[in-house]
Parts: structure tokens; sequence; C-alpha cells
């Protein structure tokens, strides 16, 4: 029964000193944290009211400290720095407790030193759960950019892809492929692989998947961009395209698919320069 009175007594002076010393504290807490003192000094005084509840109520200062995380993860901030800036508490405090002196000052500051190093942890969870989820926000940011639908023709789309194509960006493929076909009304889609370095079996049913999506919204693929070296190693793979028209250019593909919609492609006429010469 002591050691509870004890350890009450002893909460209850290091909230006497946080709050008798709130300008001090805060000051000093900013020079270590190197934070705004308007951001510190609201989790000051949601940490002072948390401590009127003997600390039992923290939703409204792991928010605050959430929001500090997720504020700091955007601005570039490390994780070390921004747990730094909680755990800064504790030395501003420390000068304090220091300067009180008393026995109660010092065991109230072992047990706020243990409360402080758990607000520290959730920080910087919330900090590492911020920065994965701006990574992943733009790494799809990338691959909206890395994968453009332009409209080629009246009723023809096309997909030139560049780079790698994995699941996901076919996922991506396929979304804005199928939104723009919606969108435009188009009856012909390109997709010209001639950015893709090597194809193989994947990369092939990553393309399959996406010329069976677009037939399911009635249009027709064409693929284009297949090299000598692609089609030696689709051939060599064994990878069939069925009825799927491919071509080497995109250009082929354009014509094909103007031809297909209707529209008379014609070659341009070649120009002849005759040379004479005069015997002077």
């Amino acid at each position: 029964m002591t050691l509870t009175v004890d350890a009450d007594v002893a909460r209850r002076r290091i909230e006497e000193l946080l709050r008798e010393n709130e300008a001090q504290i805060l000051h000093r807490w900013t020079l270590i944290a190197k934070a705004s003192g308007e951001e510190l000094t609201e989790i000051y005084r949601a940490l002072l009211s948390s401590l009127e509840h003997g600390s039992s109520d923290l939703a409204d200062l792991r928010g605050l400290l959430a929001e500090l995380s997720r504020a700091r993860a955007r601005q570039g901030f490390t994780p070390a720095d921004t747990s730094r800036a909680v755990f800064g508490l504790k030395e501003a405090l420390y000068e304090v407790v220091e300067g009180d002196g008393g026995p109660d000052a010092m065991r109230g500051f072992i047990w706020f030193s243990r409360l402080i190093d758990d607000l520290g942890l959730f920080t910087f969870e919330s900090y590492t759960t911020a920065r994965e989820r701006i990574i992943l926000d733009q790494a799809e940011q990338l691959l909206e950019l890395s994968t453009p639908v332009v409209k080629l023709w009246e009723g023809i789309v096309a997909v030139p892809l560049v780079g790698t194509l994995d699941s996901a960006r076919t996922q991506v493929v396929m979304e804005k492929l199928l939104q723009t076909l919606v969108d435009t009304g188009a009856e012909h889609a390109v997709i010209d692989i001639t950015g893709v370095p090597a194809v193989d079996t994947q990369v092939a049913q990553h393309l399959l998947k996406a010329v069976v999506a677009a037939r399911l919204m009635g249009a027709e693929c064409v693929i284009s961009g297949i090299r000598p070296q692609i089609a030696h190693t689709i051939v060599t793979l064994g990878i069939e395209f069925g009825d799927i028209v491919t071509k080497a250019s995109l250009a082929d593909a354009l014509a094909y698919a103007l031809r297909r919609s209707g529209i008379e492609v014609i070659a341009p006429r070649a120009t002849r320069i005759a040379v004479r010469t005069e015997n002077v």
C-alpha cells in the first residue's frame, strides 16, 4: 500500500512540475525537438489532460502524435528525428526535476520516462506506417505516369509500354485501357511493346490478359513492336498469341487499324528528279 501511495504522490508531483514550469519546459523542448512551438504546445496540453485522467485515456494524445508522424513523413524527416522530437520532452523535464531535487520528483520522473518511451515507440510506428503509405502512393502515381493511353485517331487508342511489365502494372494497363475505351468509344486498341526490353512467358500472359479485357469491351487489339529478337524469343519459348494481330512497328499497327476502320491509307508517291548535263 505504501508503494502505491508513494507512486501516486510521485506522479502528482510530476504533473505539478509540468504545469508550474510549462513555459520553461516548452521552450526547452522546442529547441531540442526542432519543431514549431504551436505544434508541441498542443501535444503538451493533451499530455497534461491525459495525466488528469491517470494517463488511462491517451486517445487524443496519440492522435496528435500520429498526425505529427504523418506530417514529418511527408516533409522528409527521418524516423529517428521524429521519435527524438518526442523523447526530447524527457530531457526538457529533467532539467526542472533536477532543480527540484526532491525524491518524489525523481521517482515521478522514472515513471514519466517510461510513459514517454511508449509514446516515442508509438510515434516511430506511426511514422513507419505513414511512410509506407506515401511510398505506395508514389509507386501508384509512377505506374500511372509510365502507362499512358493516347488517342491516335478517331476510334483508335494506343498504350505505349516502356519497361518491365509485371502483374501490378498489367492491372494499371487494363484499368486505364478499359476506362479509355469507355470514355472514347474506341473500337481499336494498339498495345505497343517497343519499349519493353524482353518478352517471356509471364509478360506474354500479361499482354494476353490486357487483350482479352479489351475484347470484352468490344475493342479489337493489335500488338506492335515485335522486333526480330522478341519474335525469336516468342518462337523459342513456344508462346502463342492465337488470332491476335501483331505488327513490327506502331506505324504498321496504326495503318492496320485505320484500314479496319474503313479508312484508306495511300502511300506517298515517289518524286523523280531528272538531271541533265550540257556540253559547253
